[in-house]
């Protein structure tokens, strides 16, 4: 009854022209079976505290040094469509479940919140698509990559630095 009446609150939502604007960035995604939407004005006449800020912007760093600087700090660092805890893609997902296996600290960006940071890391890392990983500073790629590692025992070798560190710290 809930869903049908949701499905028919939505329906009605998106025949209103106002909901099909071009003024609108939006954005929906589902979690634990709730869905969530959100929509971002880019009207020039929004005002400017409900405006997209770059959260960039104010720190004083290109976003090329912000990615020097996170794949230099980070032992493990990666680019991806969500967060760790959500991802908002397959590939993201499949790269977060396998890097989880190692438990090694993972440092991530949500690329899908900064198109400029997208920007940067693609040039950066000379690679096109996402999720990006970067493990001690070398850029290793993608989700497919990281997968076929784990298969080989590849990426064992490769993260077992970083998990010693990880256990001398705790």
């Amino acid at each position: 009854m809930a869903r049908s009446l949701s499905s028919m609150v939505l329906k009605g939502i998106a025949g209103i022209p106002a909901a099909r604007s071009s003024r609108f960035a939006c954005r929906t995604f589902y979690h634990n079976g709730l869905r969530y939407s959100t929509t971002v004005p880019t009207d020039s006449d929004t005002h400017e505290d409900f405006r997209p800020a770059n959260k960039f912007e104010s720190s004083g760093l290109s976003l090329k040094d912000v990615v020097e600087q996170d794949v230099k700090e980070n032992p493990v660092m990666i680019y991806m469509k969500g967060v760790p805890e959500f991802p908002q893609c397959g590939f993201s997902s499949l790269a977060v479940r396998v890097l989880k296996q190692y438990n090694v600290p993972l440092s991530a960006r949500n690329i899908l919140e900064e198109a400029e940071l997208k920007s940067a890391v693609k040039t950066f890392s000379n690679w096109p698509t996402f999720p990006q990983i970067f493990i001690k500073g070398e850029f290793i790629g993608g989700s497919d990559i990281i997968l076929n590692m784990h298969q080989t025992g590849e990426l064992k070798e490769k993260l077992k630095d970083v998990a010693a560190d990880q256990e001398k710290s705790e």
